[in-house]
Formats: structure tokens, sequence, C-alpha cells
């Protein structure tokens, strides 16, 4: 577990597989910016037997508060920039409930995470995108400690359309 003040990251339980299950396809919990059509949840369940959702090139968290309740998840993967190892950075994303948004658990998590991944894998950057138009993200990452780097033009599709993305990066040692 990744414990931070008001929250903690920790791997996902079977218990938890019915909770993603139900909000797979909830417009409501993803969020519009999240919303890359329908999604099979027995993929949930699938993802869940062979690795748990917890390997070192990708996977998935749960965000939950100090009494445990489910606020949302974190994923991440692995990109590249060239081909070796020390090229390597990690891609974070978050989605939360949203009656648990805006109370600052998202920059909570993103921070937490970033953390993690400086102090256990030799990478010096971690990522994330988000859309242009999702400026509470944005001003989430920007909280968190990372930095806008420019636009990347019809990066994502989603809901039929080609829509830029804004990157945004931590270093290790920021």
């Amino acid at each position: 577990m990744i414990r931070g003040k008001n929250i903690n990251l920790r791997p996902f339980t079977r218990q938890d597989l019915e909770f993603f299950q139900k909000v797979a396809n909830d417009l409501d919990y993803n969020g519009e910016f999240n919303d890359f059509g329908l999604r099979n949840s027995v993929e949930l369940e699938t993802g869940f037997a062979v690795e748990g959702f917890l390997g070192a090139r990708q996977g998935m968290l749960v965000i939950v508060n100090q009494e445990g309740e489910i606020l949302g998840d974190m994923s991440y993967h692995q990109a590249a920039y060239g081909p070796n190892p020390g090229s390597q950075v990690y891609e974070i994303g978050l989605s939360i409930r949203p009656d648990q948004r805006g109370k600052g658990y998202g920059v909570e998590a993103q921070a937490l995470l970033a953390g993690y991944f400086f102090r256990t894998y030799n990478v010096m950057r971690v990522q994330a995108s988000t859309d242009i138009e999702n400026i509470p993200e944005q001003r989430a990452l920007e909280k968190a400690g990372f930095t806008r780097e420019g636009v990347m033009r019809k990066a994502q599709w989603r809901n039929g359309v080609f829509h830029d993305l804004v990157l945004y990066s931590k270093l290790r040692g920021e």
C-alpha cells in the first residue's frame, strides 16, 4: 500500500471487482474525458485473475480514503522514448467518483504514485496527459508538481472525434 495523508493507493482485491464492474460503463464515474466506448466488464475479472492489475509495465490501483472507502482508481503504463531501459517513463491516469471530485484526492493520488515510481524504479520522468478542455485535471496535475510541456494535437480518439491532449511531466528530484 502507498500511504498518503488523506488517501492511500492499494492493489485491487477480489471484493473490488463488483464495484469496478458496476462503473465500467458509467459515464458519471468515468466522465466525458475517459469515455472510450463500451467496456466489457468481464475483462476486469480476466485481468485480475492474470496478474491482479499490478505489473511492472502496467497496472491499476484503487484510491481509498483512510477508512478504506473506494474513491476511484489510478492506472499506469510504461512508455518509451528510445529502445534502452533509461528511456522508459511511466504514464499515469485516474478516475475519481463524481461525489468525491474537487476535494484534492486526485492531486494527492498523482503525487503519491509519481513518488512511488521514483523511489522504486530507475526512471527520470512520470507523465500524464489530459484533454485540453479538462481544466480541473490540468490544475490538479500542476498542484501535484507536474509541469505542462505542450499540446499533442489530435492525439486521442474519443466519441468519434480526435481530441488535443495537454502533456504534463514530473522529473526525478522535482
